[in-house]
């Protein structure tokens, strides 16, 4: 225990801030252990800490004691499987796996992220095109739960008490609340729980091998609709395990840090296969086909072309939030995802809103072969910040019209807790709160997050 607590595990990189009594840093599941159990028994709200990397203030406690996992640092690599403390970064395992020529598929944006609050929101990434989300990568769960027992649960093992199924939306990709049906195992409930059911202190994943050989490439648009319809046609592409999409603002915002990005640009895809450079010839008739600029694009010819594209990539949310800073306010980022074939609707309903009420201060990027768009509104005043949450909640009720869900990746948190309503019943949202109470019963875990305090 700490007598004062740093702003740091206070907050996360939403900017949602909070206030705790006490700070816990356990170095052992015994230390961790002894801090639930008083919990328990004086009924104290317990936050985990991960790293600070995630958008919807899942980790910012509302009084209570806040619990980091940051010294849970344990690291095994073997040959087709890594076991990981809570607390080790996304970076350090992927570059632990890289030195054995493997790889964790997932592919969160921000590599700080910690593996326990990867597997909390059930985070995917870039790569979730060919690979989904982290749910489906892990082996094994160490779990402290509420009362302090650490109990182990592997694949396939499952949970020793009744649910009620649940309609799950049709979507690829569904991080928001329970995903409850009968016979489900521990690792289907416990990813994507956001803290709410047990604190997790390590995580044995499956690795695969890394390809011997990758083609990227960042293909620019003269006109949106050929982008869209490249998406279409590009989805069948053998060993496809990216395709990414940015609009013509997020190009503009991009351009002045990558000044070879093409004068007009209205779209770009970037796009990574599980191939050789003997597929450019096909790429360059793919993208023929599609009307896309081919002396514009870009291709990797190396690994540093392909981290200089991921650099491109990650650089749009990090200048979203520079412009964000600067204006005084917070983003408005949606996390929506519908099924495939809605996905031209959903970009509709998104651009017309959008051009309507927030025109040239707003983009739209992210996991297009998913049909998972992230919508960034850039708010320049309070009515902006007002107006623009009342339409992201439009956008939920419409993403849910579409068979879709309120989160894809980011989970709900507490700043977007209010969704749980958007995308089930009360008879659905009661029968996860029977499952927090009885894995939960003092409802101490992560106050809050899923569910409106």
């Amino acid at each position: 225990m700490t007598p004062e607590i740093p702003a740091a595990y206070l907050e996360d990189a939403s900017g949602f801030r909070g206030a705790a009594d006490r700070l816990f840093l356990p170095a052992s599941e015994e230390e961790l252990a002894e801090v639930l159990r008083e919990a328990s028994r004086t009924g104290t709200a317990v936050s985990v800490a991960g790293a600070g990397t995630g958008l919807t203030g899942g980790r910012t406690p509302q009084g209570g004691w806040v619990v980091s996992l940051e010294r849970f640092r344990r690291l095994e690599v073997h040959s087709a499987h890594a076991i990981a403390g809570a607390g080790v970064s996304l970076r350090d395992l992927q570059a632990a796996a890289q030195a054995q020529g493997r790889f964790f598929p997932p592919d969160p944006t921000e590599t700080l992220a910690s593996l326990g609050g990867v597997v909390a929101c059930n985070a995917s990434g870039s790569r979730s095109f060919r690979y989904g989300a982290a749910r489906r990568w892990i082996r094994r769960l160490r779990v402290a739960m509420a009362s302090g027992e650490v109990r182990e649960f592997s694949r396939g093992e499952a949970i020793d008490f009744d649910v009620a199924a649940i309609p799950l939306p049709r979507s690829r990709k569904h991080s928001a609340g329970y995903p409850l049906a009968p016979g489900m195992d521990w690792i289907q409930l416990f990813a994507g729980s956001e803290g709410t059911l047990g604190v997790f202190t390590e995580i044995e994943v499956d690795l695969l091998s890394a390809p011997n050989e990758l083609f990227a490439g960042v293909i620019f648009f003269g006109r949106e609709q050929d982008a869209l319809a490249a998406v279409d046609a590009w989805r069948e592409v053998s060993g496809l395990r990216m395709l990414e999409y940015m609009d013509a603002a997020s190009l503009a915002l991009l351009k002045p840090r990558f000044d070879r990005v093409p004068e007009g640009a209205a779209a770009a895809l970037l796009v990574e296969q599980e191939a050789g450079e003997e597929e450019i010839d096909a790429w360059l008739d793919r993208i023929e086909a599609q009307q896309a600029e081919a002396e514009g694009s870009w291709f990797a010819a190396s690994a540093r072309d392909r981290e200089r594209f991921r650099e491109f990539r990650h650089a749009l949310p990090e200048a979203v939030n520079e412009l964000v800073r600067r204006n005084g306010r917070q983003k408005l980022g949606s996390d929506y995802a519908v099924p495939v074939e809605g996905n031209g609707e959903m970009l509709a309903i998104y651009r017309s809103a959008l051009e309507r009420d927030f025109p040239g201060r707003y983009v739209i990027f992210g996991h297009i072969g998913d049909a998972h768009l992230h919508v960034n509104i850039l708010p320049e005043s309070e009515d902006d910040e007002a107006r623009g949450r009342a339409l992201m909640l439009e956008f939920a009720r419409q993403s849910v019209r579409l068979g879709g869900t309120v989160s894809a990746e980011h989970g709900l948190g507490k700043r977007k807790a209010h969704l749980l309503a958007v995308q089930y019943a009360p008879e659905h949202i009661a029968a996860m709160k029977a499952v927090k109470q009885r894995l939960d019963p003092a409802w101490i875990l992560s106050p809050g997050n899923l569910f409106p305090k």
